[in-house]
């Protein structure tokens, strides 16, 4: 695996800077739960996967930072396989299943590449807290897609979430940088509809692509999923969004979309 100091051009693939260093920081790893102990946002996830991801079986999280979502499952009779970019994070997992004698096998890999994973090889899986929209470039999003359809068992379901970019408009700065971003990205060969760069946790460029719903569709269906339910949700992102027709395109905060 290259060092934090590899270069961008060999950086992987669909891989930025920002994510790079992310993946390469003790410190964010280390402090990741206690970072996230007292935000609720994670119980609502685990209400929508304990009913969709059934009977119990492997269950593939994809970009599982330290696994706070797949723990709750394996506890309660699946298997884990938790995939993420970052050898830290996945040290704390480690560090989990031996105190707790889980059944979690972990793999370092990115999501883009994924070859190392069989076919039709896990029950279950999710990619949460916006991992797919740190993935840079629509052509790379849609491999690592590709990927997770061909890993996923014919009757599986996948879970995901993603912010949505008309949500910027509800942001003291969003309009701003929506507008920048509507009227550059189209003849930029660097730059998307979506992406932004913003600091996080001592980063100064994180990357994270926000997307339009009818974009996010697209990729899904290009890989051959079929999406069975759209849970918008609101401002804290901690449950649903109430009265979604009411204005829902700005007002919700992202989405939470179960495939199969």
């Amino acid at each position: 695996m290259p060092t934090r100091h590899t270069p961008n051009w060999q950086l992987p693939s669909g891989v930025s800077r920002g994510l790079w260093d992310y993946t390469h920081s003790r410190s964010i790893a280390e402090d990741y739960d206690e970072t996230f102990a007292l935000n609720s946002l994670f119980e609502h996830d685990e209400s929508v996967l304990s009913k969709f991801f059934q009977p119990p079986g492997l269950v593939a999280d994809l970009g599982c930072g330290t696994a706070r979502a797949l723990l709750p499952l394996v506890q309660r009779g699946h298997r884990g396989l938790a995939i993420d970019l970052s050898q830290h994070m996945l040290r704390v997992v480690r560090e989990k299943v031996r105190l707790a004698e889980l059944p979690i096998d972990c793999l370092q890999a990115n999501l883009v590449e994924l070859d190392s994973v069989r076919d039709d090889s896990v029950d279950h899986a999710m990619c949460l807290f916006s991992t797919l929209g740190m993935i840079r470039g629509r052509h790379c999003r849609r491999q690592a897609l590709a990927h997770v359809r061909r890993i996923l068992k014919p009757a599986g379901h996948f879970v995901l979430h993603v912010h949505n970019y008309w949500y910027n408009l509800r942001d003291p700065q969003g309009p701003t940088w929506l507008m920048k971003n509507l009227l550059s990205a189209p003849f930029s060969r660097d730059v998307e509809i979506g992406d932004k760069w913003f600091p996080y946790r001592g980063l100064s460029r994180m990357f994270l692509h926000v997307f339009r719903w009818r974009e996010l569709a697209d990729d899904l269906q290009s890989a051959g999923f079929r999406i069975k339910k759209r849970i918008p949700l609101d401002a804290p992102r901690r449950q649903p969004l109430r009265w979604p027709w009411l204005f829902g395109t700005v007002r919700t905060n992202g989405w939470i979309v179960v495939c199969q």
